[in-house]
């Protein structure tokens, strides 16, 4: 068990955590979540150690075992892989050096001897024989082939870094796990490995991320850091989201009985934990679920951004039509003969193992790059709305919110309005008067979803608009674009996303590309596809 007790801690005039007690314990994976800037991270250095708060303490049950996920990509770069993964476990590690260097010794006394039969005795209890081909399984679970097992990491690409830093942590089966997005830099094909791995851990896991598919895999409770408080909740992201919603739009039901509330929410948990039983989550995990109190369910004083996107007008029956598209970059094919036509309400997922790809693709479209061979023409009644994937020359400004966003809008445009329009946003008060150009990531993908919204387009074409987004905005921005009446080209990393927004998938590739109707969970799931996928980017260098 980890216990966290009066917990406070203050930076100046702002207090991110104020007497915090929490404990983790069991076999439960919690899910830490809170809106940009609540302090997340840094509630798990907390929790490691790392960050000492200005009051309370942490502790951790004695003789046990806590692993983290490093992120000083750079620490182990004179490492092998393999003997980096086995360094998670410090107590193992110092054992293995301790008794090689016992034998190593030209003059080996009895002593040695007797220290080496001591060493030997804890090796064994630490199933020490085994360590090597258990830390080879696991960066082989990771994607990292065996080649590179025994390069140091210097020699390694940042992304496979990342994986051998994963499989560190993972490694010797530690007993609370504590992972800060460990998806990140993942691909499908592993972060299902790692969901599938953290579904059999039998330990505690306590896990920061943006990725809701994989927060709705794995978890079985949700910590909601909110005004320096922390909440803690049985379900998964999902459970807690839609759980929340509820209890808030009950609170402004101020007619409804108490008693057909408490039906609602009962018939709310009923329903949540039959759809948990048929996903990959264990039946244990459902019965978390039935067995919740009523009075647990909270609404949530989480804010959300009001997107909303509309159209100017209803697009005519010609969308799209692109003949014949070639690019390439540098020398490099990104895709050739790429044909499709965008049919109306199409919501197309773009897949590529190259972003690049995408990225190029939708800049041709818009007018800001150059295809090297190929056509493509829009309906005349179309308009688009676009969010590229690089947006820092829309903000090397110092003006205010109210005077970058005026421009773009082509209506009302006077300073009431625009505030307004920025107060749904999330920028309120002094916010909306900030100066573009010290914008956090997440803030200027919220002011170019502004834009998008005030162009009013019938076709929306989005590139990675997930990225720098909080849970808060993902999930907003989800719902608007699942609701959206229009047409949309998107391309986004967000399991979730492409499978709620998506209708159908195009992947695109040096050897051609594919054009399925299908959702995103139909298309990586169907045996022809998998078998089609892999001959798209056969023969290419990763």
């Amino acid at each position: 068990m980890l216990e966290a007790q009066n917990v406070s801690l203050q930076y100046g005039k702002r207090v991110l955590f104020d007497e915090v007690n929490i404990k983790f314990h069991g076999d439960n994976c919690y899910g830490v979540i809170g809106a940009n800037g609540a302090g997340k991270s840094t509630f798990l250095k907390i929790l490691t150690g790392e960050i000492s708060p200005n009051t309370g303490s942490v502790s951790l049950e004695p003789g046990k075992r806590m692993a983290v996920l490093k992120q000083n990509h750079f620490e182990f770069d004179e490492v092998t892989a393999l003997n980096t993964v086995m360094m998670g476990h410090k107590t193992l590690w110092e054992i293995i050096q301790e008794k090689d260097a016992i034998y190593a010794k030209p003059d080996f006394s009895d002593a040695d001897g007797m220290r080496a039969s001591e060493l030997e005795a804890e090796f064994a209890e630490m199933d020490g024989w085994n360590a090597e081909s258990d830390a080879a399984s696991l960066l082989s679970g990771l994607g990292i082939e065996e080649a590179d097992h025994y390069r140091p990491l210097k020699d390694l690409s940042g992304n496979q870094k990342v994986r051998v830093l994963l499989a560190q942590a993972l490694f010797g089966n530690p007993d609370v796990l504590i992972l800060d997005e460990p998806t990140n830099d993942l691909d499908l094909k592993t972060i299902g490995w790692l969901e599938d791995f953290l579904l059999d851990f039998r330990n505690t896991v306590i896990v920061v991320s943006h990725d809701r598919h994989f927060l709705d895999t794995v978890c079985t409770n949700i910590v909601d850091i909110d005004f320096g408080k922390l909440n803690a909740y049985t379900g998964n992201y999902s459970f807690w989201y839609e759980s929340s919603q509820l209890a808030l739009k009950q609170r402004s039901s101020s007619n409804k009985k108490a008693e057909a509330k408490k039906k609602e929410l009962q018939e709310f948990i009923q329903r949540f934990s039959a759809n948990a039983s048929k996903s990959k989550q264990a039946t244990s995990r459902k019965k978390l679920l039935e067995k919740i109190n009523i009075d647990d369910i909270k609404p949530s004083s989480r804010r959300y951004p009001a997107i909303i996107f509309n159209q100017i007008r209803d697009a005519g029956n010609q969308i799209l039509e692109v003949e014949a598209l070639e690019a390439s970059r540098n020398g490099k094919t990104l895709f050739k003969d790429l044909n499709f036509t965008v049919n109306k309400g199409d919501k197309i997922a773009f897949l590529s193992k190259n972003g690049v790809s995408i990225s190029t693709l939708f800049k041709i479209l818009m007018g800001e790059a150059k295809a090297d061979s190929g056509d493509f023409k829009f309906g005349q009644t179309i308009t688009t709305a676009y969010l590229p994937n690089d947006n820092k020359e829309f903000f090397e400004t110092k003006d205010s919110l109210i005077e970058w966003l005026k421009p773009f809008s082509p209506g009302e445009n006077d300073d009431v309005y625009i505030r307004g329009f920025l107060g749904k946003m999330l920028f309120t008060g002094e916010e909306s008067l900030k100066s573009a150009n010290v914008l956090s990531g997440g803030e200027k993908v919220r002011c170019m979803l502004s834009k998008m919204m005030l162009a009013q387009g019938n076709l929306l074409i989005l590139d990675e608009p997930t990225n720098h987004l909080d849970l808060e905005s993902i999930q907003a921005l989800n719902n608007s674009l699942r609701d959206f009446d229009g047409t949309i080209l998107f391309t986004s990393h967000d399991h979730t996303f492409t499978q709620t927004v998506a209708n159908r998938i195009i992947e695109i590739g040096e050897n051609g590309n594919i054009d399925k109707q299908l959702t995103y969970d139909e298309y990586i799931s169907n045996e022809r596809v998998i078998e089609q996928r892999a001959n798209l980017y056969e023969g290419v260098e990763a």
